[in-house]
């Protein structure tokens, strides 16, 4: 059974935790503005002595995100919790792909994923080694047929996914994400190396979180929620973010048992 906390608020539980992961985007922001009571929130569990890690599915390094924060408006002492995707999946391509031939499928605000190494960067999908998709293109950013048809041959190379998400909510606008163009892909029996949640990796590069008690927080069931449950974390979801409708028209337990999903507590909102 899932326990509201609408009514308690984190406040009622914070104290069974050591370590909050918690997502920014359908939590902290909305792609647009902060959540005052999410920052509220944040800086109340700073209060209580506990730790936090700002835990995004964003395809970019952690100081582009810190960066874009700061515009919103969040202050440095909250920025300084961001841990990225982008940040692990950046890891693992200087230790292992730094010297390959990438195509990358994104738009061009993903670029400073790979500044280091964008000489190595292909403008033909047929001559590179592997692919990197961060997005989608900004002139082909809803139509999903045009990536079938651009990978339907270069089914054999790899694709490395910065973010497992498949949709975002930006504002009141639903956008898709780095995760729909590679469920494409995988479908047609491609290869995805996937960095962000729901996969450990991106959790155990953050912080140290051996031997910690942990709750994850987020809006989204497939990689916020079901992340925590295959590291066996408790999780809250926020009800009014990216599975808003679902949940208002189902209820929580129906929705989460769908996404094959557990979750300890909902909230509508972060709210301390």
């Amino acid at each position: 059974m899932t326990k509201n906390l609408d009514k308690e608020g984190l406040s009622s539980i914070v104290d069974n935790y050591q370590l909050f992961y918690i997502d920014l985007w359908g939590v902290v922001h909305n792609g647009v503005s902060l959540h005052s009571e999410a920052i509220k929130t944040l800086k109340e569990i700073t209060k209580k002595g506990k730790d936090y890690i700002l835990l995004t599915n964003a395809p970019r390094p952690n100081h582009a995100v810190k960066s874009f924060l700061e515009k919103l408006g969040m202050e440095k002492e909250i920025r300084e919790h961001v841990f990225t995707s982008g940040e692990a999946a950046l890891v693992y391509l200087k230790k292992n792909l730094l010297s390959n031939n990438f195509f990358h499928i994104g738009p061009p605000r993903d670029f400073d994923l790979f500044k280091d190494f964008e000489k190595m960067k292909s403008n033909q999908i047929e001559k590179c080694d592997y692919i990197l998709c961060t997005g989608l293109f900004d002139d082909h950013n809803e139509d999903l047929k045009y990536y079938k048809d651009l990978l339907e041959k270069n089914i054999k190379k790899k694709m490395i996914c910065t973010n497992p998400d498949l949709i975002v909510d930006k504002g009141g606008i639903r956008e898709f994400c780095a995760g729909s163009v590679a469920l494409i892909f995988e479908k047609m029996g491609g290869e995805v190396i996937y960095f962000g949640k729901p996969y450990p990796e991106v959790y155990n590069q953050s912080t140290d979180n051996r031997n910690k008690k942990i709750l994850s927080i987020g809006d989204n069931l497939n990689t916020d929620i079901k992340g925590a449950n295959l590291l066996n974390y408790d999780s809250l979801v926020i009800s009014n973010g990216v599975h808003k409708n679902e949940i208002k028209e189902q209820g929580i337990e129906k929705v989460s048992k769908s996404y094959e999903a557990i979750c300890n507590y909902v909230q509508s909102e972060l709210k301390w």
